[in-house]
């Protein structure tokens, strides 16, 4: 007999005594027919309307309730395979992995994939929301980036974490950003109204391949230059060909990716590369379909990621300089 609750039991029995039809006691207490029927017949057989003894497991303690919960809260990427093993009982000491993950969820924690993010040190998250606090009402219409699809690890880490935690510190995967492979490197800017050409880049990008940006520039005079603080960007000679040129860089905190809406066209060309019908076979294909799909991008779609940017400000300051959804 499927488990009603006792009070219900009792009211149940009383309505079939006081001549209610079956089918109304069911409606009336949100159960089954049958289970009704298995009732009364109970009753009659016992006397009694508690169910017989159940050989199940037996149900975890307040206690181990308790430690399973404050564990997985403790360390979110602790494996339920661990403490099924260490999980504290006299009653019960042996407790299945299967439970401890039905625990959790009663409990508002569930395992998924955690959100992978660069490392943010003190110091990174000070500058972050120093620059946010600064530029958070900026308009600007302009960022440019280069792009380096980088290979992809398939890890089954995962974290357990309650509704809107997905990206607090806690249940946040960072790691140094990692390459290589076979790839191809790009060059490209956007800005609401306008866009670059896309650069296939031969080796690293240089002052060499600068003057590409400079006539762009110079043709939307009232556009400033953003791009990230890579070694490549920054580089002496870089500065130095900019400077002759008078081109003006907008200042940017170091690993501050979800601060750049170039990340987000990067993703955009990446799924529209991996769309195609026939799909690169090597790297010149590779190269030919990310030049043809750039074109292909709506400026109404580059124009939208670039009006997020006081949004992605707002959200820094909001999360203290950590880590954003962007």
């Amino acid at each position: 007999m499927p488990m009603v609750p006792a009070h219900l039991r009792e009211r149940a029995l009383g309505m079939l005594q006081g001549g209610m039809r079956t089918a109304d006691v069911a409606r009336a207490i949100n159960c089954n027919v049958s289970t009704v029927r298995h009732l009364r017949q109970h009753y009659r057989e016992t006397g009694r309307t508690t169910g017989h003894p159940r050989s199940g497991r037996p149900r975890v303690t307040p206690e181990q309730d308790l430690y399973i919960q404050t564990s997985h809260l403790r360390d979110r990427y602790r494996m339920a395979t661990t403490t099924d093993r260490v999980t504290p009982g006299t009653h019960n000491p042996s407790i299945s992995a299967q439970t401890v993950r039905n625990r959790l969820r009663e409990a508002g924690l569930r395992a998924c994939r955690p959100v992978v993010r660069q490392v943010l040190t003190r110091h990174h998250r000070q500058q972050r929301r120093l620059w946010a606090q600064t530029h958070h009402r900026w308009t600007r219409q302009d960022c440019t980036e280069h792009f380096f699809p980088p290979s992809r690890s398939d890890f089954r880490i995962c974290v357990y974490r309650r509704r809107n935690e997905r990206y607090t510190k806690a249940c946040t995967l960072e790691r140094d950003r990692f390459g290589g492979g076979g790839s191809v490197m790009v060059w490209g800017g956007v800005s609401q109204q306008h866009r670059t050409k896309l650069v296939v880049i031969a080796g690293n990008l240089n002052a060499v391949h600068y003057p590409h940006v400079v006539p762009f520039l110079q043709a939307h005079s009232d556009m400033t230059l953003q791009h990230d603080n890579a070694t490549n960007h920054i580089a002496c000679a870089v500065c130095d060909f900019l400077q002759d040129r008078n081109v003006s860089v907008l200042p940017w905190p170091a690993k501050s990716s979800d601060l750049n809406p170039i990340e987000h066209v990067w993703d955009l060309l990446d799924q529209r590369v991996k769309a195609r019908v026939i799909p690169p076979r090597n790297v010149w294909e590779l190269a030919g379909a990310l030049v043809e799909e750039w074109g292909n991008i709506s400026q109404q779609a580059l124009a939208k990621l670039v009006q997020s940017m006081r949004r992605r400000g707002t959200a820094v300051l909001n999360a203290a300089g950590g880590h954003t959804r962007h």
